[in-house]
């Protein structure tokens, strides 16, 4: 399969942070929170409209992805940009890609938007 660029950018809602997308239900066993079940399955649905939108072909094992990622928080808290990444590679896994392994994330901006708060992506198969 040839080298494939997608530069319309996907945009997402931004998704919990990792400390905010797991409870603990007890000591050995955490689970989703609602807002996370939610994120999942709205984001997954967007990227399937965005995959059929710009043709974007699901590469197979072991074909390495990249996922690059603008982030437009909605205030200026301090805020880790990573901790997004986790939830939004589940997300898309599956979707625009078959295993979030072969992922390759790269945080191109982070910067605040209160207007319109969202992550853009870039998707590259190299």
């Amino acid at each position: 399969m040839p080298n494939q660029t997608i530069t319309k950018r996907l945009i997402l809602p931004i998704p919990p942070s990792v400390n905010h997308s797991h409870r603990n239900v007890s000591v050995y066993r955490r689970i989703k929170t609602e807002e996370a079940k939610l994120f999942l399955h709205d984001a997954g649905w967007l990227a399937k409209m965005w995959a059929k939108q710009t043709g974007w072909i699901m590469p197979m094992l072991p074909q390495q992805v990249i996922m690059r990622v603008w982030i437009y928080w909605p205030d200026h808290r301090k805020r880790d940009a990573d901790n997004v990444l986790k939830l939004l590679q589940d997300a898309l896994s599956g979707v625009l890609y078959v295993d979030d392994r072969v992922v390759l994330p790269q945080i191109h901006g982070a910067e605040v938007d209160k207007r319109n708060p969202r992550i853009e992506i870039e998707m590259m198969r190299g």
